[in-house]
C-alpha cells in the first residue's frame, strides 16, 4: 500500500514537471514568433524666424607718407569709432579687432627698384549686437567718427535660440510618425530608437547681404541708414534607426 502511494506521488511530480516544461517551451516559441526589424526613417523641418543678432564689420583706413603718422592717426580715429559705437550699441554689444595691417605703398610708375611713397594703416573691427533696430545708427555713428570702410553686415541666430530646438523637435516628430506608420503597416509597433543623427543649417537670403552693401551711407546726422534684417531659414534634418516588432 505504501509503495503505491509513493509511485502515485512520483508520477504526479513528474507530470507537474513536464507541464511546467511544456509551458516554458510554449512561451519560448511565442517569443520567437515575434520578429524585429530595423527601419531607417528621416524627417525634415524648415522654419523661418527673425534673427536675434547683427554682426557689423567695419574698418578705419588711414594713409600717410610716414608709417608712424599713419599709425597714430589710425589709433585716434579707431578710438573715436569705438566710443561712438559703444554709445549707440549699448553695453551689451561686443566690439573686437578682427585685423590690423600697416603696409607700404609703392610707386607703380617706377620701373627701377620699388620706391615707398607712403603707408596704409587699416584697423578692422567686428561689432556684435542684439539691438537690431540700431544697426543703421551704429553704422552712421561709426562713419561720422572716422570709419571709412563698411566691410559687411550679417544677421544671425544664436546657438541658444529656442527656434533651433523647435525646428529639431519638428523634424524628429516627423521621423517618428513615419516609423509608427511603417510599424502599423507591418502589424506591430516601435520598440525603441537604435540610432539618431541630426543636422541643422541657418541660411540668410542672398538679397539681404546685397541690399545692406549697396545702400549709400548718408553722413547727414539727420538721416539714418535703413537696414532691414529680413528672416532666416532654419533647416533641420533628423535620421532615425528604429527597431520595429511585428
Amino acid at each position: 500500500m505504501q509503495i503505491r502511494l509513493r509511485n502515485t506521488s512520483v508520477i504526479r511530480t513528474l507530470f507537474l514537471i513536464s507541464l511546467v516544461v511544456s509551458l516554458l517551451l510554449l512561451i519560448g516559441c511565442a517569443k520567437k514568433s515575434n520578429r524585429t526589424t530595423k527601419v531607417t526613417v528621416a524627417g525634415e523641418a524648415i522654419t523661418r524666424v527673425e534673427p536675434d543678432t547683427a554682426v557689423v564689420s567695419l574698418s578705419v583706413v588711414t594713409q600717410s607718407s610716414h608709417a608712424l603718422t599713419a599709425q597714430e592717426e589710425n589709433a585716434r580715429k579707431s578710438d573715436a569709432v569705438s566710443n561712438a559705437v559703444k554709445a549707440i550699441a549699448g553695453s551689451s554689444a561686443e566690439i573686437k579687432t578682427s585685423d590690423y595691417t600697416l603696409q607700404p605703398q609703392y610707386d607703380p610708375r617706377d620701373n627701377s627698384l620699388p620706391k615707398i611713397t607712403g603707408y596704409n594703416a587699416r584697423n578692422s573691427v567686428i561689432v556684435t549686437m542684439t539691438d537690431l533696430k540700431n544697426v543703421g545708427a551704429v553704422i552712421d555713428a561709426a562713419s561720422r567718427a572716422g570709419a571709412n570702410s563698411i566691410d559687411g553686415i550679417s544677421f544671425v541666430l544664436r546657438q541658444t535660440s529656442p527656434a533651433r530646438g523647435q525646428a529639431l523637435a519638428d523634424a524628429t516628430q516627423q521621423a517618428m510618425n513615419k516609423a509608427r506608420s511603417i510599424a502599423e503597416a507591418l502589424g506591430g509597433h516601435v520598440l525603441r530608437v537604435v540610432e539618431e543623427n541630426e543636422s541643422s543649417t541657418v541660411s540668410e537670403p542672398q538679397a539681404l547681404a546685397y541690399e545692406s552693401m549697396t545702400r549709400g551711407y548718408d553722413l547727414n546726422p539727420r538721416a539714418q541708414t535703413p537696414i532691414t534684417a529680413g528672416q532666416l531659414s532654419i533647416r533641420s534634418n533628423v535620421q532615425l534607426i528604429v527597431e520595429v516588432e511585428s
